[in-house]
């Protein structure tokens, strides 16, 4: 459980304090120890000195954007619990709390899915049966909150300041805003514990890897990623598995933990693979040959690249996995500086070669100041 305190009384969001605990088993209780440690700093008195509390929601059902987190709103998310089982039923039960501990504090989500939605159509559509559509069989994309900031954070480092604009005001004009120069092409990499990537174009998202589910697209730590749905129903006929049972492996024991032989903490796997480990080796290549496939498919639909950009902890800490994706790529205007890579430190960089057509820079996400700042927008509307 992770927060972030942020004050916008004046200026853009200033971060007054962060903090977050490890393997909570009551969140109850966590709620209330984050409370006193905000009140122990003097940041807060009581509850009723937050104007808020935003959460990074996940998915709900035929609703997306930043959302007051309503009973109405929440049945909505529950619907959609058999489809994130690993986040959704875990945000729910948090936010029921807060509600509880906290019922004058508006509760705010925004919906990782709210990016994608001026994505083209064609790129969020399964050829599926109409009945499935109309029940929102499609791609709904996520991680939006990380790329959303990668989009803005990228147009302003290149000089973009148009860009840079709309991305930041995309669910106040609805994606309307100009832009005064030529489009601007991005391609972000979320790559972590769970990893996506999305294709962007002058601060507007044309897609991402995942699609119905964050268990899809590349591999998850243990989460199996794309997979033809008809191995799904083989495996069911072949081996006699119940729904639960192909739940459980496609989403517990699958991804970099099913290929690696039972790693899925990728620094582990690297050190595997380091070691000799075949298995952890055939890894760190299903994954990485993953990645190129979807940086591939946007270089496609953007028609070329600006930046290339890396971010969350594989994408930030990993050189040798940023070297394999940007390997031979230079045909397409990708030439990583190898030397830049193997330094790059924490923080803000590029890593391309000088004369690399795209940049190729490094750029820690910032979600929560994402959050933080389309909940202020939502209490500035409600208010007006």
């Amino acid at each position: 459980m992770k927060y972030r305190l942020f004050d916008f009384s004046s200026g853009d969001g200033e971060l007054l304090t962060r903090g977050g605990l490890e393997r909570v088993s009551d969140h109850a209780e966590a709620i209330e120890q984050v409370l006193g440690e905000l009140r122990a700093g003097d940041w807060i008195v009581s509850e009723d000195d937050l104007a808020a509390v935003g959460f990074k929601a996940i998915m709900a059902e035929g609703r997306t954007g930043c959302l007051e987190l309503t009973p109405e709103v929440i049945d909505s998310m529950e619907a959609c619990n058999n489809i994130a089982p690993a986040h959704n039923p875990p945000y729910i039960r948090g936010i029921r709390l807060f509600a509880e501990k906290m019922p004058s504090v508006p509760l705010v989500g925004l919906f990782e899915t709210a990016f994608y939605q001026w994505a083209p159509e064609a790129s969020i559509c399964y050829a599926v049966p109409q009945s499935w559509h109309d029940a929102g069989i499609r791609r709904w994309g996520f991680h939006g909150a990380s790329h959303k900031f990668i989009a803005e954070r990228s147009a302003e480092l290149l000089g973009r300041d148009d860009v840079a604009q709309r991305a930041r005001n995309l669910y106040v004009d609805d994606a309307g805003s100009p832009v005064d120069g030529p489009p601007l092409r991005v391609v972000s990499c979320h790559l972590g514990g769970s990893s996506s990537i999305t294709g962007i174009l002058n601060g507007a998202a044309v897609g991402n890897s995942m699609g119905l589910s964050p268990q899809s697209g590349l591999p998850q730590n243990n989460r199996v990623g794309d997979l033809d749905s008809m191995a799904v129903l083989h495996m069911m006929r072949r081996e006699g598995l119940s729904i639960d049972d192909v739940e459980n492996a496609l989403c517990n024991e699958g991804g970099l933990k099913g290929l690696s032989g039972g790693h899925n903490d990728i620094r582990d796997i690297v050190s595997e693979a380091g070691s000799g480990n075949a298995q952890a080796k055939h890894a760190l290549d299903v994954y990485v040959h993953s990645a190129r496939h979807w940086l591939g498919s946007y270089l496609a639909q953007l028609n070329g690249l600006d930046a290339l950009v890396f971010t969350a902890g594989i994408g930030e800490n990993r050189a040798g996995i940023r070297a394999a994706i940007c390997a031979n790529l230079d045909q397409l205007g990708i030439r990583l500086d190898a030397e830049k890579n193997a330094a790059a430190q924490a923080g803000e960089t590029v890593i391309s070669a000088d004369d690399s057509p795209a940049k190729v820079m490094i750029i820690p996400t910032n979600e929560e100041l994402v959050v933080a700042r389309e909940v202020k927008r939502y209490l500035d509307h409600r208010r007006n």
